[in-house]
């Protein structure tokens, strides 16, 4: 980010996240709600199904016909169990208007024989009906079938309130088919969600616990790395030295330990001030002239974290990819408004990283910055310096589930972990 090379002599290469981390939901058939809907459904079904059957065989007619009536019952029961399936009102037109001329034949034909006996057959066809079709057309044609019903009887003779309860139970079934249908397709659609929301719950925090480990162990290990190698440089002639500067080698893998199990935690908070103090002795220990203005107040956990970490990875970056003799930093509370600046000589404009795994800290900086209401500018000046500005009110907005590593757990009926 800023410079053109690394002072390791080594790029950097950041593990990005593990494809294929976070698997689909189960089936949305698997859930027990979903199971215990459709259970539901057929069981109405096939109740109404057994109602005509029973008015079949006690209707009167011959013994062919009641075979007749009896298989075609059959057809009819597949085609409604068809239509009440979850995804057929996607179903290509074509396929849809076949499926219901077809069960519309089979319910208006057997009615020149079995009259009001077969009724309830009209109220399956006025369900498939409300499933398959846009409202606009769905209701006045649910509205016709049941109207229909009113004919037969009256060209029989049979009086106009056996024709009303006709058409009435015709309505009933449908609207009660047609209800529990869709309710079995919302119970789908509602454990279908919550699956996909506990995936993506379990993806973001994943993504959190990735954005603070690197966080954290990039500024701890490039400023153990440059501790370590200046310990190798003062041993022969200055053991005093090496000797403290081992003393804040252990502090910092101290302090990088505790950090960590923070992170893990789900909570970590930074000092902005703390981090100030500790990149000045970390960049006078690369030999890198540090001046520093500092003007704050009291902070907000959330917002002094967030710049802490920005900090932390502008100094790692000017560590490990430049050639920087001067920097400057700037902490100021202004306005109701926090503005860090880090500036620093010996960067590289042209200089790219073009390792698969070059590392996310700018992305990661921008994330969390956002999640403040904050902002973050990087850029080259004319002159060459580099210049990382982060901006960020006094007082945050409200915290998301995100940015406190807020866990949803899963939805019982299968892991969402691959």
């Amino acid at each position: 980010m800023m410079g053109s090379r690394d002072r390791s002599g080594r790029r950097d290469e950041w593990t990005g996240r593990r494809p294929g981390a976070v698997a689909p939901p189960p089936p949305i058939s698997c859930h027990p709600a979903s199971r215990g809907a459709r259970t539901v459904f057929i069981a109405a079904l096939v109740g109404y199904g057994l109602l005509t059957t029973t008015s079949v065989l006690t209707a009167g007619v011959s013994p062919t016909a009641e075979a007749t009536g009896l298989l075609l019952l059959l057809p009819i029961l597949a085609l409604q169990l068809l239509h009440s399936s979850h995804g057929t009102d996607h179903a290509p037109l074509p396929r849809t208007c076949l499926t219901l001329t077809l069960q519309a034949v089979l319910t208006y034909l057997p009615l020149l024989i079995f009259e009001a006996y077969w009724a309830t057959m009209a109220g399956y066809l006025a369900a498939s009906l409300l499933l398959l079709l846009p409202p606009r057309v769905a209701w006045p044609l649910y509205t016709t079938v049941g109207l229909s019903m009113l004919v037969a009887p009256l060209l029989t003779g049979r009086p106009l309130l056996h024709s009303i309860h006709l058409t009435h139970t015709t309505l009933l079934t449908g609207l009660v088919l047609y209800g529990l249908a869709r309710l079995t397709h919302l119970i789908t659609h509602l454990h279908t969600t919550r699956g996909e929301l506990a995936c993506q719950a379990i993806a973001g925090e994943r993504l959190r616990f990735a954005r603070d480990l690197h966080d954290l162990l990039g500024f701890s290990l490039s400023a153990i790395s440059l501790k370590s190698e200046l310990v190798h440089q003062l041993i022969p002639t200055d053991p005093d030295g090496a000797s403290k500067e081992i003393d804040e080698v252990v502090t910092l893998a101290g302090q990088s330990l505790t950090d960590v199990r923070k992170a893990a935690g789900g909570y970590r908070a930074i000092s902005l001030q703390q981090e100030i103090r500790t990149a000045q002795s970390l960049l006078h220990a690369a030999d890198i002239d540090v001046h520093t203005e500092i003007e704050l107040a009291t902070l907000d956990p959330r917002i002094d974290t967030a710049l802490a970490t920005t900090l932390r990875e502008a100094v790692t970056n000017l560590l490990r990819h430049s050639n920087a003799t001067h920097c400057r930093i700037t902490a100021l509370h202004l306005d109701g408004v926090v503005r860090l600046l880090v500036e620093n000589d010996g960067a590289d404009p042209a200089h790219h990283n073009a390792a698969p795994h070059s590392g996310n800290g700018l992305g990661n900086l921008h994330a969390r910055m956002a999640a403040i209401g904050g902002r973050l500018e990087t850029g080259h000046a004319e002159d060459g310096t580099f210049r990382l500005v982060a901006e960020a009110p006094v007082k945050p907005p409200e915290t998301s589930a995100e940015s406190t590593g807020v866990v949803v757990p899963a939805p019982t009926g299968g892991p969402c972990l691959s």
